[in-house]
């Protein structure tokens, strides 16, 4: 339908041609074909508008499956040190976008390397290439074989406050695991150890000090991206003030979004700043903004929050699905529903065939 600017336009212009019939009575016939023809030579030289580039991503979107899309919004764990009938089953049957591995998973340097490959030789059939992914934070969080060195924890790394050195510990763990053929980190940790009686943060927290774990966190998510390896920043919106591990339960804060926002949110607000490629939603409930669920199945935290407020265009995971927080809490499948429904883009579910099978 015309804009009413525009259908005045036109009504003017047909009305300017009419007039014109009425005043002009004759015209000479060498005039009109000269300027037919001027007409046809403007035509012609016009520039005609180049077609809309494709997008590749809604390209390959749409060449997809139901069965297909469904599967892309899944990480799972896998059981084993090999390819076991279950592992191939999600990958040719549910096509599950990713995997990720834990430490019992892990041997040793060469069967960890035929694991990975085995795993993307697999995958060879469909249509993508899987995130292969592992929580390797340095520290008490680390997933790699004994014969690697460890890394100082966040903490200390935290205590010694060097951008630079934060920058090279994130590129040289992403060349690390890179080197097996990981392209996904869930790290850094970006809580800020607010609570010293947390039990589940602590070391793993760059500090109680905003700033550093801020500046320390982003220098440590550029060197991880610095190796074309993905990192998935967390735990949204701050896993620093709880007194409950969600491995366990489900952690209640009573915090509002005012003191979020002078603290917790803080560091998520700058690496989104700073080009954040993921962001890993927590399992933990903040009843002062959103009494009823928590954050990983909360639009107002997920869409409200972190999309619109914090206008984060990345991609969206959730912390996994079978920790305590959840199960004790929740169907997993009603949970993930609820989670894709709040805006999640992948759900993490490490622990149980079954479960997977629950969740897709």
């Amino acid at each position: 339908m015309l804009k009413k600017s525009s259908l005045i336009l036109v009504l003017l212009f047909i009305l300017s041609v009419m007039c014109g019939c009425n005043i002009i009575k004759t015209v000479d016939n060498q005039n009109i074909s000269n300027n037919s023809s001027q007409i046809d030579d403007a035509q012609d030289s016009e520039v005609k508008p180049e077609p809309k580039p494709i997008d590749p991503i809604k390209e390959q979107i749409g060449k997809m499956t139901i069965d297909e899309k469904i599967g892309q919004m899944l990480i799972v764990g896998i059981e084993g040190y090999n390819l076991n009938e279950n592992t191939k089953s999600l990958i040719e049957k549910s096509k599950v976008g990713g995997v990720i591995l834990f430490s019992n998973n892990v041997q040793a340097t060469n069967q960890l390397l035929n694991l990975l490959n085995s795993l993307k030789s697999e995958n060879l059939k469909n249509k993508l290439p899987l995130f292969l992914s592992v929580d390797e934070e340095g520290g008490r969080v680390t997933r790699m074989p004994k014969e690697f060195q460890k890394f100082p924890t966040n903490k200390t790394i935290g205590k010694i406050n060097d951008v630079t050195l934060s920058n090279r510990i994130g590129s040289t763990i992403a060349m690390e695991i890179g080197s097996f053929g990981f392209n996904m980190d869930f790290a850094p940790v970006l809580d800020v150890n607010s609570n010293s009686k947390n039990p589940v943060i602590g070391n793993r927290s760059f500090g109680a000090d905003v700033n550093i774990v801020s500046n320390l966190g982003i220098q440590t998510m550029k060197g991880i991206q610095s190796e074309n390896i993905i990192p998935v920043v967390k735990h949204f919106p701050g896993h620093g003030d709880t007194s409950v591990d969600s491995h366990l339960g489900l952690p209640s804060v009573t915090n509002d979004l005012k003191r979020l926002k002078s603290l917790e949110l803080i560091p998520f607000i700058e690496v989104i700043k700073n080009n954040a490629d993921a962001v890993m939603i927590s399992h933990i409930l903040l009843p002062k903004i959103d009494s009823e669920n928590p954050s990983s199945l909360s639009k107002i935290i997920i869409t409200n929050i972190l999309r619109d407020d914090l206008n984060f265009n990345g991609v969206i995971i959730t912390d996994d699905m079978t920790m305590g927080a959840i199960v004790k809490n929740y169907n997993i499948g009603e949970a993930t529903v609820k989670s894709v429904k709040a805006e999640t883009d992948i759900v993490l579910v490490c622990h149980g065939y079954d479960n997977k099978s629950r969740s897709n």
